[in-house]
C-alpha cells in the first residue's frame, strides 16, 4: 500500500516532544504530525491466517496534545463496520508514530494492537 510521508515543521513537532521519550518515536515523530494534519488515512488490518482487512480513518486535527480528537473507522467501506473512538490527542499522534515506524520497517499499514484494543472497547489481560 502507497503511504507518502511528509514531514511537519519543527515548530509543529516541538509542542509534542515531551509526550514521547524514546528515540524512534522522537525519529518518527515529524511524519506522525504529517500523517495526523491530513485528517485520513487509509490502511490494512492485518489478521492472522486471514487476508488483510481495508480500513479508512478519519478524525478532525487539532491544536494541542491535550485537546481530543474523535476517529471514525471504517472496515471495508462498509457503513455496518464503522466504529468512533476518542482519544487525547498526544495519545493518538502516539498510535500514528507506530504507524509509520510500522510502515517503516514491515512495509505494513496497520495500527498498533492498543489502537484496536481501545476501537473496540476491549480490556487487555495484565500478568
Amino acid at each position: 500500500m502507497a503511504l507518502e510521508l511528509k514531514q511537519a515543521s519543527p515548530q509543529e513537532v516541538q509542542i509534542y516532544i515531551p509526550y514521547y521519550r524514546e528515540p524512534a518515536k522522537k525519529t518518527a515523530l515529524p511524519y506522525a504530525i504529517g500523517l495526523y494534519k491530513q485528517g485520513e488515512l487509509r490502511g490494512e488490518r492485518m489478521v492472522e491466517n486471514a487476508p488483510p482487512v481495508p480500513f479508512a480513518i478519519a478524525w478532525r486535527p487539532t491544536n494541542l496534545p491535550s485537546d481530543p480528537v474523535l476517529c471514525k473507522v471504517t472496515f471495508e467501506g462498509d457503513a455496518e463496520m464503522t466504529y468512533e473512538v476518542s482519544f487525547q490527542n498526544s495519545e493518538f499522534v502516539s498510535y500514528l508514530i507506530d504507524f509509520v515506524i510500522g510502515h517503516r520497517e514491515k512495509q505494513t499499514s496497520d495500527f498498533p494492537a492498543n489502537f484496536y484494543f481501545r476501537l473496540f472497547r476491549m480490556k487487555t489481560v495484565e500478568g
